[in-house]
């Protein structure tokens, strides 16, 4: 999930040219006969939550039949995707203590989502972020603005993930070819559609569980094995991994961010967008109607943040043993760049049963995080523009889970396209756009619509097209896009936003438009509709019942 996972493919070598190492790296059918093996038993349980899809409770939030553990669980395998695993151990293995930050970002951002929203959305919502945004406020523009920004953040992500999938191909399967990375992207996709459409949340959330369970397990043996290799002195692994790399910065703050004030503004960015945007991501939120109490909402967050916890730590271990036992030269020359640190160590460690396993749950992750992707997607076209606005609420539960099948489609079709028409460029902006959207027009609307009784419909909608707008421009004029070696177009410089993430800009700017928009507005809210919005989110009385329907 960070961006530095995806922000160099294929680094050039000291001459300018680039280097290919070969791909032959343990035995790809090893790796892709593991993988099947994941495929075959997460189908097993997507066929059997299938039979229970009858409603539109069921399809979107699970019948909100699964437990604190079991929820908590999912949402790790959701938040956990293949740039967590691969581009985190990478970006530690070359910028040690700058690439650490990332993983501190992300689980800070947990008490952001555990403090301020997990409880309350549960309690207020009923399928998803919009049915909060639009309690208290006029449906049909706040639904479509919260549907925007939830398919802008959707649509971004999907497009990372399924690229990342064709960049990883080449080391993990030995397919060097820009067709058969096509190919893998079509069947990742393929997959993620047939999950979904007939799974809905029941058979994602299995994936995601079985997945996080993989991922967090493969972790935990791969950290075992380094630390043995040291007698689990890990003074010694770390003076290892500055002695193999010849960087004492290694064990410092600098190598990445903090060299002058523009990285450390560049920093600041980045770490307001995770922090905050993590809070904000629509298939994250989406989670917590699966659960049947607020109370069990508020347990899968606590769960969540051990077994991320536990996981980026692991992180730590495995980055710094890829710096001790790997050269850095191999590292950046390999296809994927930083993001064969991870695949590369399992090989060194285990040969190519580990590479094979640590290969499957790289797909697996992807596979997953794509899932939810999609299911988020879908309900938020089906549930709030097709089903409340188009419809206007006068549709049956078999009407709308017709629409959503059909969204899910369309969305994987979609994801499949933008994943081929990526490859070989460098997609670290649509990650950065994700959570940039994600905290700049989700997360203020949010804490606005719970917290604050002036909030009106004109706030909201300043705020959410505001915060998607100004994130989208100054995205699209940043050095991410243009100019620099790892842009998107490198040749040619036109950045005038100096920095490589908006939030900086674009969460404040977010927050004002939503207070201006309020203050200057005319039209006064329901004083009804928000104290009970009041009374429920802090209560949970009438949250039961909304959610029967």
């Amino acid at each position: 999930m960070t961006i530095t996972a995806l922000t160099a493919l294929n680094p050039p070598t000291a001459s300018g040219e680039e280097e290919v190492l070969s791909t032959e790296v343990g035995n790809p059918w090893a790796n892709i006969g593991i993988f099947l093996i994941f495929v075959g038993v997460t189908l097993f349980f997507v066929l059997r939550a299938s039979k229970s899809n009858n409603t539109a409770a069921d399809y979107y939030a699970g019948g909100r039949s699964f437990s604190g553990t079991q929820n908590g669980t999912a949402i790790a395998g959701d938040y956990l995707s293949a740039a967590s695993f691969l581009g985190i151990v990478g970006a530690i293995a070359v910028y040690g203590y700058d690439g650490f930050l990332y993983s501190i970002g992300f689980l800070v951002a947990w008490l952001v989502a555990l403090l301020l929203v997990a409880e309350l959305l549960r309690n207020t919502g009923k399928f998803t972020m919009a049915d909060v945004l639009s309690f208290r406020l006029r449906q049909g523009p706040v639904r479509i603005a919260a549907a925007s920004s939830t398919l802008a953040v959707c649509l971004f992500y999907l497009l990372a993930q399924m690229a990342g999938a064709g960049a990883l191909v080449s080391l993990l399967l030995g397919i060097d070819s820009r067709a058969g990375q096509s190919l893998i992207i079509a069947v990742v996709g393929a997959l993620m559609i047939v999950y979904v459409f007939i799974g809905g949340m029941k058979g994602t959330t299995w994936v995601q569980i079985i997945k996080a369970a993989l991922l967090i397990a493969g972790s935990a043996v791969m950290t075992f094995w380094v630390l043995a290799r040291y007698g689990f002195n890990f003074s010694a692994l770390l003076g290892d991994s500055v002695e193999r790399t010849g960087q004492d910065a290694l064990l410092e703050p600098g190598l990445q961010y903090g060299v002058d004030l523009l990285t450390k503004m560049d920093f600041l960015s980045l770490g307001l967008a995770l922090v905050l945007g993590t809070a904000g991501l629509p298939h994250v939120l989406i989670r917590f109607y699966t659960v049947p109490t607020a109370k069990d909402a508020r347990k899968s967050v606590v769960w969540a943040i051990w077994l991320i916890g536990a996981f980026y730590l692991f992180t730590l271990v495995l980055g710094y043993g890829a710096a001790a036992m790997l050269d850095q030269e191999r590292i950046l020359s390999a296809p994927g760049g930083q993001n064969s640190a991870a695949p590369l160590l399992a090989y060194e460690l285990g040969g190519t049963l580990l590479l094979g396993i640590i290969a499957a749950v790289a797909f697996a992750t992807i596979l997953a995080v794509v899932a939810g992707l999609t299911i988020t997607a879908s309900a938020s076209f089906a549930h709030d523009i097709y089903g409340q606005v188009i419809k206007k609420g006068k549709i049956d539960n078999k009407g709308e889970v017709r629409a959503a099948r059909t969204t899910v489609v369309v969305v994987g079709i979609l994801a499949i396209l933008g994943g081929i028409g990526a490859q070989g460029q460098n997609v670290a902006f649509l990650v950065a756009l994700a959570f940039a959207v994600a905290a700049s027009a989700n997360l203020p609307t949010i804490l606005y619509s719970l917290f604050w009784k002036g909030f009106t419909t004109r706030g909201a909608l300043w705020s959410m097209y505001g915060g998607l707008g100004s994130s989208i421009l100054l995205i699209a004029f940043s050095p991410v896009v243009w100019g620099a070696e790892t842009s998107f177009f490198p040749e040619t410089d036109l950045a005038l936003y100096p920095l490589a993430n908006p939030g900086l800009v674009s969460i404040p700017l977010a927050f004002l438009l939503g207070w201006v928009g309020s203050k200057t507005s005319t039209v006064a809210e329901d004083p009804v509709k928000q104290a009970e919005m009041e009374i429920r989110s802090l209560t949970g009385v009438g949250a039961e019942k909304a959610s029967e329907h």
